[in-house]
């Protein structure tokens, strides 16, 4: 009787408490915070071409460098991994760190050899290359569904639990309330903006929360004595309520060492390394939300100092999210690392551990006034990047890839309003899906997104690199292939939820493909199996023509596209083509000035249509034809992978740089 009161009293006390602390000058630099954030997002979207589908989704193509590399950061380090980075430190030290150091070389790959091949062959979404790579379209429908289920399941539903979820904890906020706030101010300048607004706003946001998380890092570093201090605190750092003849309590060993043993390890050194290398080319080189920040560039050098930058920024992850959660369990280890299930249902309500609460914690407990409000702006800024990110590539693909496919002849303005409109659906299947991912296994937030995406990105990524590296590589082959991987990979997902983790102190009764194979080792297998299957089917059907493949491999990036491809392509209706090459030739001045000096007559319209109008991303001026020949050129522009050979250099030597600190920080922390 007396643990009913006390566990509905401490979740509404705690947070109110904290929320008494909340004072004016946390409240004032999160207001601020804001009105600059959607400021910047109008600012952009404003001077950005939002007028047609090149100019809303790939800004135009016009970005440089820097804005690339922070989005590239701060659209993978959303408020998800915030929580669950900080969460699994907490719990099991520092090899989770290893997910985001492994991203160094995944970025890398993707500005050297995924990007060149993507720029030549002309894309905006990845169905689409598969589409021209291949031809037919199974394997585009199939692959743009199964990417808006990853980003429902493993990105949206995960970013708003987590970030609902921090707001709780700290501010003590309606969860439901807060969630809707952020959806509904992430969408409107989604809408609204575009891409560019997106990229601009990433750049921004990832100032905000580089700055936010390192002083929180010295803060926390300071109360427990720098890194010896941390050594020596969280090996000690045991609740005072345990579970009897368990070891459950009882930090990790091997927590300051990131390589662990292959086989009792909880996250072994032959999965961190082979493992989570599969899913980070799916993650970094494959995914909609990641390749088109890079597409957005405009060069291939734009691209791949973006990749440099974005590979330098993920090193500090380690030291700002994952060492500050471990900081946490060793300070308030009651809290953190409680293992009895009535305990760890009163101090957070999750029975199966209270890890995800590290970061918030923190914030709460040590930043002054002032400074939590600005945590509290980094937090909402690492959710809103990442929605923002995932929202407005999702209208893309559904936009290009789905709607096209059931109107062929849908107009520009078209495919405009529907990608806008599907933005607002998915924030609908979002908020519905607060309630389900408040009841999943909150207590393993992190390893259910990896562990999800072991089971379904491993086939994309064997796709992607055979169809960049392998030119006898078929359409049906890459289609039975995705279809064997897909069933083979969601078999053991519904074990996974069949046969659930065991508590602390229970019997491990999981079927020995469970308990004894690690979800990091499963996406080699399946990767692996996959490869085999493609390439066997493959080798059994006609392959695609030689002169089919020119710009779509990486030995063929340099060919010449015969000019029937450009006439005969389906994805992208002639209407759409032809305004998306004049979005993009205002970037070509000697082409653009002569346009820009013929007269067209503008239409008058009402101050609502016109507010709609922008909304909408409709163009209310006429649009000049473009000649056959100025066509050619702009497609020469746009598919162009000609580098400066001082900027190329200098991308070399900084990706070398780049490597060599990775090689060393493996090494030191190894």
């Amino acid at each position: 009787m007396s643990q009913t009161p006390a566990s509905t009293e401490s979740p509404s006390n705690g947070p109110e408490e904290k929320n008494f602390a909340f004072e004016i000058p946390d409240i004032l630099v999160v207001v601020v915070y804001f009105i600059f954030v959607l400021a910047i997002g109008i600012w952009s979207s404003l001077r950005a071409s939002r007028g047609t589908v090149g100019g809303y989704f790939l800004a135009g193509r016009s970005m440089t460098w820097w804005p690339i590399g922070a989005s590239l950061m701060s659209s993978n380090v959303g408020s998800g991994l915030f929580i669950g980075l900080a969460g699994t430190g907490a719990a099991g030290g520092l090899a989770v760190g290893g997910f985001e150091w492994n991203a160094t070389w995944a970025l890398l790959v993707l500005g050297w050899i995924f990007v060149p091949v993507y720029i030549s062959s002309g894309v905006v979404t990845m169905p689409e290359y598969l589409r021209k790579r291949f031809g037919g379209q199974r394997i585009q429908i199939y692959l743009s569904v199964l990417s808006l289920i990853l980003y429902i399941f493993t990105k949206i539903s995960t970013d708003i639990f987590s970030g609902a979820l921090f707001i709780q904890v700290s501010l003590g906020w309606n969860l439901y309330l807060s969630t809707v706030i952020l959806l509904v101010v992430t969408a409107i300048y989604t809408i609204a903006g575009g891409l560019t607004a997106v990229i601009y706003t990433d750049a921004l946001q990832t100032v905000v929360m580089v700055l936010g998380a390192l002083v929180l890092m010295f803060i926390g570093f300071e109360k427990v004595g720098w890194y010896e201090g941390l050594q020596e605190k969280y090996s000690r750092a045991i609740p005072s309520v345990i579970v009897p003849n368990t070891t459950c309590h009882l930090p990790r060993h091997d927590a300051f060492h990131m390589l662990r043993d292959p086989v009792t390890g909880d996250i072994p050194w032959p999965g961190l390394i082979f493992g989570l290398s599969v899913l980070a080319l799916w993650c970094w080189c494959t995914d909609q939300v990641i390749v088109q920040r890079s597409l957005s560039a405009k060069n291939l050098s734009h691209a791949k100092g973006g990749s440099v930058l974005g590979g330098y920024l993920k090193i500090f992850p380690m030291f700002f999210i994952v060492m500050p959660g471990m900081i946490s369990r060793a300070l308030f280890p009651d809290d953190v690392g409680c293992v009895d299930p009535a305990i760890c249902e009163k101090v957070c309500g999750a029975k199966v551990g209270c890890s995800n609460i590290a970061y918030p914690k923190l914030v709460m407990e040590l930043m002054p006034v002032g400074l939590r409000g600005l945590m509290i702006a980094v937090i909402m800024a690492a959710l809103m990047s990442s929605l923002t990110s995932i929202f407005n590539s999702s209208s893309t693909l559904f936009a290009i890839d789905i709607w096209q496919r059931l109107r062929k002849k849908a107009t520009e303005q078209e495919l405009m309003i529907v990608g806008r409109v599907f933005v607002l659906i998915l924030v609908a299947i979002s908020i519905l899906w607060i309630p389900i991912i408040q009841t999943a296994n909150s207590g393993q937030l992190f390893d259910y997104i990896q562990s999800i995406t072991s089971y379904l990105a491993p086939p994309i990524t064997a796709l992607f690199i055979l169809a960049i590296f392998c030119k006898r590589i078929n359409e049906p082959g890459a289609f039975w292939g995705l279809m064997f991987g897909l069933v083979v990979g969601l078999i053991r997902m519904v074990m996974e939820f069949i046969y659930r983790v065991p508590s602390c102190g229970e019997e491990d009764k999981r079927p020995a493909v469970l308990k004894e194979m690690h979800y990091l080792y499963f996406a080699i297998i399946l990767c692996a199996l996959t490869a085999i299957v493609i390439f066997l089917v493959s080798l059994c059907t006609p392959p695609v023509p030689e002169e089919k493949l020119a710009q779509l491999t990486w030995w063929t990036r340099h060919f010449k596209a015969p000019e029937i491809r450009l006439e005969n392509q389906t994805c992208v209706s002639a209407e759409m083509t032809s305004s998306k090459e004049e979005n993009d030739l205002h970037s070509i001045p000697w082409e653009n000035r002569d346009l820009e000096h013929e007269e067209y007559r503008e239409v008058k319209h009402p101050c609502w249509k016109k507010v709609y109008f922008w909304f909408c991303g409709i163009s209310t001026t006429p649009k000049p034809i473009l000649t056959r020949d100025e066509q050619a050129a702009l497609e020469r522009k746009l598919t162009s992978i000609k580098e400066e050979p001082l900027w190329k250099a200098i991308c070399n030597i900084n990706a070398v740089i780049l490597l060599a600190i990775n090689v060393f920080l493996w090494g030191y922390f190894g």
